[in-house]
């Protein structure tokens, strides 16, 4: 039985003979010359949603960073860790993308513990509350106290990182120029459909056949 680890050997194996040996120009020019994205891409961690594999990017296409639920933290620089304000930084002032998307997913776990904690569930981790937390406000319960849904909260995750995309002052500087633009994509695994979540709506569009999507919560 093939173990793991071996898997991932084949795997680059397969992506030498492909990329080094049937087609070199392009990780050459890559070698060579640099990386030069248009697309800045903020993932979930989770194995089922991997961008490049659902979006059929080739090497250098992406510049991807990838955390717990997808989420961008507001802007503010100190003399903390900020892992994901630097991938944001050195994407725009650096490279120069053009656009930014913010990539969520059904099922995400990350939200899943977010809603957990705000219903009062007791957790033991020591990273995943404070992370999770910079989605709270999406989280807040209606006025007979019933939380979100799982799918309601990630969408609003998605808009709230959107929002705090717009507290770095070099990116909305761009965005106002007309040099960058941001948006957010949500994939529902179930159904398999990729769809557009408005930063400042309810609406969800389905991006394949461009509809709106009436989608009834998991």
């Amino acid at each position: 039985m093939v173990g793991p680890i071996e898997r991932l050997i084949a795997g680059f194996r397969a992506f030498h003979a492909r990329y080094y040996e049937q087609r070199p120009e392009r990780m050459q020019e890559l070698a060579a010359r640099g990386q030069s994205p248009d697309v800045m891409l903020i993932a979930c961690s989770d194995a089922r949603v991997d961008p490049a594999l659902l979006l059929g990017s080739e090497p250098g296409e992406l510049f991807m960073v990838r955390n717990i639920a997808n989420l961008i933290p507001p802007y503010g620089p100190d003399h903390g860790l900020h892992g994901t304000s630097a991938s944001i930084e050195y994407a725009v002032r650096d490279l120069g993308v053009r656009h930014i998307i913010v990539l969520g997913h059904s099922a995400c776990g990350g939200i899943e513990a977010l809603r957990a904690a705000m219903s009062g569930k007791p957790d033991a981790r020591e990273f995943m509350a404070a992370w999770t937390n910079i989605a709270a406000d999406a989280c807040t319960c209606d006025v007979d106290g019933v939380i979100p849904s799982q799918q309601q909260l990630e969408l609003e995750a998605i808009r709230i990182s959107l929002r705090n995309l717009e507290t770095f002052p070099w990116v909305v500087e761009r965005i106002e120029a007309g040099v960058l633009d941001a948006r957010g994509w949500w994939v529902d695994l179930d159904d398999g459909r990729l769809c557009e979540v408005s930063k400042d709506s309810e609406t969800l569009r389905d991006i394949v056949a461009g509809t709106e999507v009436r989608h009834v919560a998991h």
